[in-house]
C-alpha cells in the first residue's frame, strides 16, 4: 500500500517574532522541518508534499536540496483542514495512506511513525490519531472517548477554546499527527465547517465526521510527551534544542566518548565522534563533523563541517570550519582553520595561526602568528613566526608553493604566485617575490649597519629643542 506524507508548514509563527519561516529555525543545528523530513523518510513515502504559506519562497529555497518534494501554497490560511484541502490537486489519483505531519514538531521519531502506519493499516481505519496523556494539557485539543463502547473508542476531538469545563479536565490530548485513508478523504474534508471560536476549518473535526459515517477511527498513544512537542516561541525552540542535544550527548557517552560537562557541550545530531575522545566544557561541534578516536577537544573550541582523524589535540579557543585534519595532529590554541584547509599527519599548527585553503604537509609546523592562505606546503617544512603568504593581488587569489624540507624564517612575506624549492632556506625578514631554487638561501634585507653614539646624539637634540621652548 502506498504511503504519502503531507507536512504542514504554512504558519507564520507569530510568537517567534521573526521574519524567517518558523520551520526554518534551527533545532540543535538543523532547521526543525529537516528533523520532520528525516523521520518521514523512514516510511519510504511515494510522495511528500509540503504546504507552504508565510515566507513560501524562502522555504522552497531552503529545501531545494531534497528531491521529490511537492510544494502547495495555502493562501489565505483558514485552518488545518483547509491546509490539507490545498493538497488535493497534488494527490489526485493516488491511493493508500496519507500521513499528516506538522513542520514544527521535530522530535517525533521514525519508530512512532511506523507504529502509526501499522496500526492504521491493520485496523483498516479511516483515520488514526497520535495522542498523549499530559498532566498539564492546557492549550491542546482534548480526546473525547465514547465510554459506552467497549475499549472507549475515540468519539471526537474538541479544541480547548470550544471545550466545556468538564472536557478541559481530560488529560489525553491531540498531537496533530494523523494517518488517513486517501479514499474519500478530501470529500470528508470539504464537509468540515468553521463553527468554532476561531472561525477556522479544524482538521480534528474529521474524527466526528468519520464516526458519524460509521468508519473506524483509531488512536496511538505515545508515552513520551516530548515526541509531540510543538515549537511556537523562542523559549520552546531552546527547550527542544536542549532535549535533542541531551539525547545526542547521551548516545555519544554510551559509545565511549567522554563529555566532561554535557550541559555546555553543543554537539549537533549529524556529528560522529570516536571512542576515547575527550570533549572539554564549552565546546561546539556542528554540522556534519566527524572526529576520530582518542582525540581531545579543549574548552572554547568550535568545529563546523570538518573531518578530524585519530589522536588529534585541539587546544583552547580554536575555530575550525570546512577543514580536514589527519591523525596525530596538534592544533592551537587560538588557531583558525577554514575554507578547505588540510592538515596532514603529525603536523603542528600553533597559536594565532590561520590556514585558509591551504595544505600543510605531513610533519610540517607553523607554531606562531602566521597567515597561510592559498598555499601548498610540503612535508617537514618549518614556517617561522610572523610569516604571511600574500595571496591576493587585488584581482586574483594566487598560490604559494613551499616544497618538502624548506625552512621559512620569521617575518617572511611570500608574494604569490611563488615557489620555494625543496630544502631551501628563507632568511628572517625576507620578502620573496621570485622563486627560490632547491637548496638555496633567499634573503632580501640589506647589510646591517650600526651607528655608534646615535642614541646620545638623539637625546641631545631633543633636550636642545626643549630648552628653546
Amino acid at each position: 500500500m502506498d504511503t504519502h506524507v503531507v507536512i504542514l508548514a504554512a504558519g507564520k509563527g507569530t510568537r517567534m517574532k521573526s521574519a524567517r519561516s518558523k520551520v526554518l529555525h534551527r533545532v540543535a543545528g538543523r532547521p526543525m522541518i529537516e528533523h520532520v523530513l528525516a523521520a518521514a523518510s523512514a516510511l519510504h513515502p511515494k510522495t511528500t508534499t509540503v504546504v507552504v504559506g508565510h515566507q513560501a519562497e524562502s522555504l522552497k529555497t531552503a529545501l531545494a536540496g531534497h528531491s521529490g518534494l511537492t510544494f502547495v501554497v495555502q493562501e489565505p490560511q483558514l485552518g488545518t483542514a483547509h491546509a490539507l484541502l490545498t493538497t488535493e490537486s497534488a494527490l489526485r489519483g493516488q491511493t493508500g495512506t496519507l500521513v499528516l505531519l506538522s513542520g514544527d514538531v521535530p522530535l517525533l521519531t521514525a519508530n512512532t511513525l511506523k507504529t502509526l502506519l501499522d496500526r492504521h493499516i491493520t485496523t483498516v481505519a479511516a483515520a488514526t490519531v497520535i495522542t498523549c496523556v499530559l498532566d498539564e494539557p492546557h492549550g491542546y485539543g482534548r480526546i473525547v472517548r465514547d465510554s459506552a463502547e467497549s475499549g472507549q473508542q475515540i468519539a471526537r476531538i474538541v479544541e480547548e477554546k470550544d471545550a466545556t469545563p468538564g472536557e478541559r479536565q481530560i488529560c489525553e490530548i491531540n498531537s496533530g499527527i494523523y494517518a488517513f485513508a486517501v479514499d474519500g478523504l478530501f470529500d470528508a474534508v470539504r464537509s468540515v465547517a468553521a463553527n468554532n471560536a476561531q472561525n477556522e476549518f479544524y482538521l480534528p473535526d474529521l474524527v466526528g465526521i468519520f464516526r458519524r459515517q460509521g468508519r473506524v477511527v483509531e488512536t496511538v498513544i505515545v508515552p513520551n510527551a516530548n515526541e509531540i512537542r510543538g515549537i511556537n516561541s523562542r523559549n520552546e525552540l531552546a527547550a527542544v534544542s536542549r532535549i535533542v542535544r541531551e539525547q545526542k550527548n547521551a548516545e555519544l557517552m554510551a559509545a565511549g566518548v567522554t563529555i566532561e560537562d554535557p550541559a555546555t557541550a553543543y554537539i549537533d545530531g549529524d556529528v560522529t565522534i570516536g571512542p576515547d575522545t575527550i570533549v572539554h566544557p564549552g565546546v561546539s561541534i556542528e554540522g556534519r563533523t566527524s572526529i576520530g578516536a582518542g582525540c581531545e577537544i579543549h574548552s572554547g573550541v568550535r568545529i563546523v563541517d570538518s573531518q578530524i582523524g585519530d589522536r588529534v589535540q585541539v587546544f583552547n579557543h580554536c575555530v575550525i570550519t570546512d577543514a580536514t585534519i589527519a591523525d596525530d595532529v596538534n592544533v592551537g590554541p587560538f588557531a583558525h582553520l577554514r575554507n578547505h584547509a588540510e592538515v596532514r599527519a603529525r603536523a603542528r599548527v600553533g597559536n594565532f595561526v590561520e590556514l585558509k585553503k591551504t595544505v600543510l604537509g605531513a610533519g610540517s609546523k607553523s607554531m606562531h602568528l602566521a597567515y597561510l592562505g592559498d598555499a601548498l606546503i610540503g612535508e617537514r617544512v618549518n614556517i617561522g613566526a610572523g610569516t604571511i603568504t600574500c595571496n591576493y593581488d587585488g584581482v586574483n587569489k594566487n598560490t604559494t608553493t613551499i616544497e618538502d624540507g624548506a625552512f621559512i624564517g620569521s617575518d617572511t612575506q611570500l608574494i604569490a604566485p611563488v615557489t620555494v624549492g625543496k630544502g631551501a632556506y628563507v632568511g628572517s625578514g625576507t620578502t620573496i617575490r621570485e622563486n627560490v631554487p632547491e637548496g638555496a638561501l633567499a634573503v632580501s634585507a640589506g647589510k646591517q649597519r650600526n651607528i655608534d653614539g646615535w642614541v646620545e646624539n638623539k637625546k641631545s637634540k631633543v633636550e636642545s629643542r626643549k630648552s628653546k621652548v
